[in-house]
């Protein structure tokens, strides 16, 4: 039996995220963090509403965090060798081509937040009908929109060359972020696995839930070759050995989406556990067991693991919230009124509840996501006044999230049962005030581990598993509980206030040429297939600029 070093087997987890990437090392045996690095990866945007990442920069990241984290075990005394296993979790939706010859990127990464894809998404309504978009729904578990991959892809499809040329000479693959890391990391051009897991696939729209493989009428739909798709695999299973580096020949035994990946991490194994993880965008994912439940109240159906290549599937429930973290961002960068991200707890701690404004900022950026699916909707700030100051800003956009949060848990309440409790993660889960809020708006106990890497932790237990080196059950990691300290009226109050400016800030985007009428937000007949013309950017900076000047000031 294999002798390994006072904290026993180790298992890596590369997570790969919007902002950054990580590459951590935890003990098998305790679940410990024993070292980790990080690199912040660059998001650019060539046009209004493109986002794009430089696929090169990605793997080099990721190959960077591994050589440093592995050096910083050294340096710890521990043996690298004791690392047996890593596992991957990423980004969701965001796709990528690349030359199975040359190895190079055919295109930059389409992030899952671009939305380029608009017109796309109108055509194939209008020439395929609702009802056939209501059909890749049933099949997917997704509704016809510009967040998943099948749209990005066509897109590439049709309007890169390269990526055509490359179909043609029988040369392109295509994938999420986790199967460009996986081939390059397993050889690439000399012989690289070309796979994903479940739970990446299902956020393709390409993939039955029922069957976990690639659907022949969901292709046809969208006229995808499947030749160019990765194969699919469990979310726990060795995928292929590392290939050069310091951990030549470790495999890759795991393999999930982030937010997946989160609900692992979270110890959500049973039916009815809801965690929500608040990173640049803020998803809810409640699972559902072996059931697939279609949601009747905007939600989306996913995958939630599979532990190996003979275990039954996960389901879940998902709400997803396009801008969560990313609005904070926004503030300190394009409204440059924060000189930090983490300056919003103090900020917002300064604003009194009776001093609060009363202003609601609704930061539909890209359009809404769960449960509205609006990509027509634009940000708005609404209740300003000659005494707003940047706290008043800052607190409302706290607020923000934590209202998009109430909306997907009442779908969720409404689809299955009604939450007792969240599991929160995430970069904007440090903000005490922030999760105070969470628990406030919310009427329940807000649950935050005090180890907030629930990402990373959840693909290294699915990789430590496949591998049979992580203990079957681990207690309940040390935590933090938020509790509902306002009444049910000022709940009331605030969820009133919130939804008049929601009611605002759809129906913004046209084609330029139209005039832009405003459909209601609720009560549409089929919202699943709802699709509206892409245009202008969002009618909020208009008015937040007017005001850029006197708040840098104050």
């Amino acid at each position: 039996m294999r002798k390994f070093g006072k904290f026993g087997p180790l298992i890596g987890a590369i997570d790969e995220g919007t902002s950054n990437v990580k590459f951590m090392i935890f003990a098998a045996n305790t679940s410990e963090v024993l070292t980790y690095h990080q690199v912040l990866i660059k998001r650019f945007s060539p046009q209004e509403g493109w986002v794009e990442q430089d696929a090169f920069e990605i793997l080099s990241a990721v190959i960077e965090c591994i050589e440093v984290t592995t050096d910083n075990l050294r340096k710890l005394d521990i043996n690298p060798e004791d690392v047996v296993g890593i596992g991957i979790t990423n980004q969701r939706e965001t796709t990528i081509a690349w030359n199975s010859v040359t190895g190079h990127p055919l295109y930059s990464a389409i992030v899952w937040l671009d939305i380029r894809t608009s017109k796309i998404v109108d055509d194939l309504i209008q020439s395929k009908g609702t009802q056939s978009a209501n059909a890749v729904a049933q099949t997917s578990g997704l509704p016809l929109s510009t967040y998943f991959s099948s749209v990005k892809l066509k897109w590439l499809l049709q309007n890169v060359t390269a990526v055509k040329d490359a179909v043609a000479s029988g040369e392109c693959l295509v994938g999420t972020v986790d199967s460009w890391l996986i081939w390059n990391l397993t050889g690439g051009i000399h012989g690289g696995v070309h796979a994903t897991d479940v739970t990446n696939a299902s956020r393709t729209q390409l993939m039955s839930l029922r069957s976990l493989q690639w659907d022949k009428s969901l292709l046809r739909y969208f006229d995808i070759p499947k030749q160019i798709l990765p194969k699919i695999k469990s979310s726990a299973e060795i995928y292929g050995y590392i290939s050069s580096g310091p951990l030549l020949g470790v495999p890759i035994a795991g393999c999930l989406g982030d937010q997946q990946a989160a609900l692992v991490g979270q110890g959500c194994m049973r039916f009815g556990q809801v965690k929500c993880t608040f990173g640049t965008g803020c998803f809810l994912l409640y699972n559902t067991g072996d059931s697939i439940v279609h949601s009747q109240n905007g939600l989306l159906t996913t995958v939630a693991y599979k532990l190996g290549p003979d275990a039954p599937p996960v389901y879940a429930l998902e709400g997803s919230v396009a801008i969560a973290g990313d609005t904070l961002q926004w503030l300190r960068d394009g409204f440059e009124i924060l000189d930090d991200v983490a300056d919003t707890e103090s900020q917002a701690a300064q604003v009194d509840e009776e001093d609060e404004g009363n202003i609601c900022f609704v930061p539909a950026f890209n359009g809404l996501y769960a449960p509205y699916w609006r990509k027509d909707a634009r940000g708005v700030m609404i209740g300003l006044n000659n005494s707003t100051r940047r706290e008043h800003i800052v607190r409302a956009a706290l607020e923000a999230v934590c209202h998009q949060t109430r909306e997907v848990a009442t779908s969720m309440a409404g689809d299955c049962a009604p939450l007792r409790r969240l599991l929160a993660d995430g970069g904007m889960a440090q903000n005490s005030l922030f999760i105070q809020m969470q628990a406030d708006i919310l009427g329940i106990p807000v649950i935050r581990p005090l180890m907030t890497e629930s990402t990373a932790l959840g693909v290294a237990i699915v990789a430590g598993r496949a591998l049979r080196v992580w203990p079957t059950s681990t207690p309940s990691p040390p935590a933090d509980t938020f509790l509902p300290v306002t009444s049910s009226e000022e709940r009331e109050i605030r969820r009133i206030r919130w939804e008049k400016a929601l009611e605002k800030c759809v129906g913004w985007v046209t084609d330029g040429t139209e005039k832009c009428e405003v459909p209601p937000l609720v009560d549409e007949p089929d919202r699943t297939a709802a699709a509206l013309p892409p245009g202008l950017f969002f009618l909020g900076t208009a008015l937040l600029v007017i005001l850029a000047d006197k708040l840098r000031s104050l």
